[in-house]
């Protein structure tokens, strides 16, 4: 069992591979991440960054290809096909954007959380105290007898909190957890995940495009070609710098696109030691060209101007489009 302020992630250098149609597809390449008990962090980035392999990795649902990932004094990495369904049982809880994925309709609420405490053994005499504290706690006791067609959507989700608590998860996963709800209604399930992790301190790792959703967080990592890229700390102390740029176990860093655009900085840089800093410089007649990795072995190269998301996207796919044509001759 963690103790408060240690250390619930330990992820280094995380690495996954996918093979798809014979081409090596990098949705990992050496993450680095750590949370504490009782944090909410949150995942932001573009698509295709990596955050939702990295859920499924934290949830145990996939296996990194390589790397050190250790969850509450577990080395997931090393753990057998049997352990990592108990793990997936009894330490993680889910909270999925469609509410599909998190209760079944033809259930009530509290049948829903009933179920999944039947399933992990709890003897029914116990059930019962455990299921009413878990529907107050997410105000939901007077409308747990309703089924999944009889909620709205916030309701629904309110149940699909109390279900992703019914194991006593020290983890708690939410991919887009907000993501089909009003923002009124959002506001009150971000309050909610504020309450979970006071009242039981469950570490919280959510993924998010909406910055009003990160803004609730402790921290907000930013993920992109398959790296923690930069971290903003929403409740940083006075004397803590708010957003930090994080550097990984191999010393590697990514330079914002702005600051490489500002400076003129292409494919390669100049590092100098000045006193107790690093002075980046670009290298004089240096190539102006942004490499962005798609993943595969081989970089598509794309001109500063055109660096976006929107714009890697559509050569990313221009890239492959390409590619399978070759292979159909």
């Amino acid at each position: 069992m963690s103790t408060p302020d240690a250390l619930v992630i330990e992820a280094d250098d995380l690495l996954r591979v996918y093979n798809a149609g014979g081409l090596q597809v990098q949705a990992l390449q050496g993450l680095d991440l750590r949370v504490r008990r009782g944090e909410i962090v949150a995942l932001v980035g573009p698509s295709g960054a990596g955050k939702s392999t990295l859920m499924s990795a934290l949830g145990g649902l996939d296996r990194p290809s390589a790397g050190r990932l250790v969850v509450d004094g577990r080395d997931l990495q090393k753990l057998s096909p049997m352990q990592l369904t108990s793990y997936r049982r009894e330490q993680v809880g889910f909270v999925w954007q469609q509410t599909s994925r998190n209760l079944l309709p033809y259930l009530s609420g509290r049948d829903n959380i009933e179920l999944l405490l039947s399933l992990s053994g709890t003897a029914p005499a116990d059930q019962a105290a455990w299921v009413d504290e878990l529907l107050d706690a997410v105000a939901m006791r007077e409308h747990a007898g309703r089924t999944l067609g009889e909620l709205s959507g916030g309701q629904q989700q309110r149940i699909a909190i109390a279900c992703a608590l019914a194991n006593r998860p020290v983890l708690l996963l939410g991919d887009e957890p907000t993501g089909e709800v009003d923002w009124q209604t959002a506001a009150a399930i971000l309050r909610l995940f504020d309450e979970v992790r006071r009242r039981y301190g469950t570490t919280i790792v959510m993924v998010t495009h909406d910055p009003r959703v990160a803004a609730a967080a402790d921290r907000v990592i930013d993920i992109r070609d398959g790296r923690s890229s930069s971290e903003l700390r929403n409740r940083a102390a006075a004397d803590e710098p708010r957003e930090t740029w994080i550097v990984d176990a191999s010393g590697r860093i990514q330079l914002p696109i702005e600051f490489r655009q500002a400076l003129g900085i292409g494919r390669r840089a100049v590092l100098t030691r000045v006193d107790d800093m690093i002075r980046i410089t670009p290298v004089p007649g240096d190539d102006h060209t942004t490499i962005r990795r798609t993943g595969m072995d081989d970089p598509v190269l794309i001109a500063d101007h055109l660096y976006d998301d929107r714009s890697a996207q559509r050569e990313r796919w221009r890239w492959l489009r390409g590619m399978f044509r070759w292979r159909r001759r």
